[in-house]
């Protein structure tokens, strides 16, 4: 029978009796089984050394890197600090501008306002009319007396009539305005008050109206007056437009003043009227002081505190005493 082959061993260790009884042999396989288990046991304090060495050098970094940052925004802070205050200047000196050009306007207006103070325009005059604009002065003074009722004896004195400035509008379309100057102020004031008695009169069969000669800032604000005038018209309620552009309106109860459009379509919606609240958009003053620049005042923290903040994230990886001796 051919001999039975020996089973492999699995332990580590190897007998005398699995290997040839040579002495130098035995000391060889003896030695490698020694190294093999040196070199299968961990070499913890080595490694333990060297990840503490790692952190402690990764702690450092972190350090030198914060401290750059600190650095960084310190800067940024001030640089921002500075543009704030740059903005808030810029904004006051905008809003002191706009200010004073709000009222070197309405000084401007009342001037013109006054140098008109003896003009007033008629409407609704067609063109050519007039024929000439050299014959403009006598075809007005007599369209004036003949419609008015005005006096022989009541010179007019007028100075200048004229259309109003502007292209000559296509046929069919709206004409434009006549100007007309008196040199009395008295005699202007009179025309008008004949004029608004008869509620305009009518030439060759065109509705002829007479206004006083308002500059186009103040025209802009009473036409803004246009949708409450015609629901008031509807509503059969009187009212008036006052200088420089105010209506007055007068209801069962009483009468009352609104001072600006807003004001005036909202009462009037309050009270039943069918009527569009109209809401002027705000202006280029009233943006900036509503969306003025608002610094926040923040406290950051000193660098002595980040440090700290960092140190104790940092804490779970540091190695107590007992773990670096053991």
């Amino acid at each position: 029978m051919p001999p039975k082959k020996k089973n492999m061993q699995t332990d580590s260790t190897i007998k005398e009796t699995d290997v040839p009884a040579d002495g130098d042999a035995i000391a060889n396989l003896a030695a490698a089984n020694r190294r093999e288990n040196e070199e299968s046991e961990p070499e913890v304090d080595v490694t333990n050394n060297e990840i503490l060495k790692e952190l402690r050098e990764y702690r450092l970094e972190i350090k030198t890197e914060f401290a750059k940052t600190n650095s960084r925004l310190d800067e940024a802070e001030k640089r921002i600090g500075g543009n704030e205050e740059k903005i808030q200047d810029i904004e006051e000196v905008m809003v002191e501008m706009l200010k004073t050009q709000e009222q070197l306007q309405e000084k401007l207006t009342d001037q013109e306002c006054r140098l008109r103070r003896e003009n007033i325009r008629i409407y609704g005059i067609p063109e050519q009319n007039e024929q000439s604009p050299k014959t403009m002065i006598t075809f007005i003074e007599k369209v004036l007396r003949e419609n008015l009722s005005i006096p022989a004896t009541l010179d007019l004195q007028i100075q200048r009539a004229h259309r109003a400035l502007g292209p000559r509008p296509p046929p069919g379309a709206t004409p434009r305005s006549i100007v007309v100057k008196f040199q009395s102020y008295i005699v202007k004031e009179e025309v008008i008050r004949l004029a608004w008695l008869k509620k305009g009169f009518t030439l060759d069969g065109h509705k002829i109206s007479l206004d006083h000669d308002y500059p186009p800032a103040i025209l802009h604000k009473r036409k803004a007056y246009a949708e409450a005038r015609r629901v008031l018209k509807e509503n059969k309620l009187r009212f008036q437009t006052l200088y420089p552009a105010r209506l007055r309106v007068h209801y069962e109860e009483g009468q009352v003043t609104y001072g600006t459009v807003e004001e005036a379509t909202a009462d009037m919606a309050s009270r039943g009227l069918q009527v569009k609240v109209i809401e002027q958009p705000a202006t280029l003053l009233e943006r900036i002081q509503r969306g003025a620049w608002q610094p926040v005042q923040t406290k950051r923290s000193t660098a002595a505190r980040k440090t700290e903040y960092f140190r104790q994230k940092l804490q779970a990886f540091r190695r107590t005493q007992a773990e670096d001796l053991g």
